[in-house]
């Protein structure tokens, strides 16, 4: 299938591995100009030179941390003179707070906040103006299931990323004067880093074998099985897209069926 997107500027930020990585693979198989920015420079430029390896093409990146003010104003300033316009952004930033409610104070409901929900507001507050240049904009926001099926112990992070879904509904419409597009994709448990480093820490403190730990959280997926990072980048991929130009605002699970709600 023929997405439409092939010399076409997109931004990952969130990009030095798991989802975000995938996803800027899959831009750059279907053709997209794509640039990369994460937090960590070391990581950010090896993956950039292990996607030129896997697509043969070129990427350029940036390293900016999306909770200090003066890096996304840098990471701005760089883009203004890097690209004329920018077609997609992907946002791939954030993560969750294992914790119950009593046991967080204000600071760690702020960091979180800024982490999760300030973080993308200030990278689309900075990519705006790239992306009105472009005749049909996108942006693409990675939450999280547990915006619609809260877990249990994630109380920060489920309310945060409910936050971005309220987001999306909101700029999607505004943004509309723009013509530009917002979604978001909310994953559901997928095998990245954060999640297998959590499996191995629980395994450690049980005494027990990694994929145990997968295999019982396996259990209340009805597809009874973790997705992997390239199989959330697809619906990215998909919804950056023009074959997706009739989805606007919308929120996308794709969890396996974890998050049972009708709504």
């Amino acid at each position: 299938m023929d997405l439409g997107i092939q010399r076409e500027t997109a931004l990952v930020v969130g990009a030095s591995e798991g989802i975000g990585y995938e996803s800027a693979k899959g831009l750059l198989e279907e053709g997209a100009d794509v640039l990369i920015c994460s937090r960590n420079p070391s990581k950010l430029e090896a993956a950039a030179r292990k996607l030129e390896s896997a697509t043969g093409r070129a990427v350029k990146w940036f390293a900016a941390d999306v909770t200090v003010v003066a890096e996304v104003d840098a990471l701005q300033q760089w883009l203004s003179k890097t690209v004329p316009s920018l077609h997609i952004l992907v946002t791939a930033v954030g993560g969750s707070r294992r914790a119950l409610f009593e046991e967080l104070d204000d600071q760690e409901w702020l960091e979180n906040y800024e982490f999760n929900v300030l973080g993308t507001v200030r990278i689309i507050r900075a990519t705006l103006p790239l992306l009105q240049k472009s005749a049909a904009g996108r942006i693409v926001i990675l939450g999280a299931a547990g915006a619609r099926m809260p877990y249990p112990n994630q109380v920060v992070s489920n309310v945060h990323k409910a936050g971005l879904i309220a987001l999306v509904k909101t700029l999607g419409a505004e943004f509309q004067k723009y013509k530009i597009r917002v979604n978001s994709v909310s994953p559901g448990r997928t095998l990245t880093s954060l999640w297998t480093t959590r499996a191995e820490q629980l395994a450690k403190d049980r005494g027990v074998a990694t994929e145990q730990i997968i295999h019982e959280f396996s259990e209340e997926i009805p597809m009874g099985r973790f997705g992997e990072p390239e199989e959330i980048a697809a619906m990215v991929v998909f919804l950056a897209s023009h074959k997706a130009s009739y989805v606007n605002c919308q929120s996308i699970l794709v969890d396996g069926g974890i998050a049972r709600g009708l709504i």
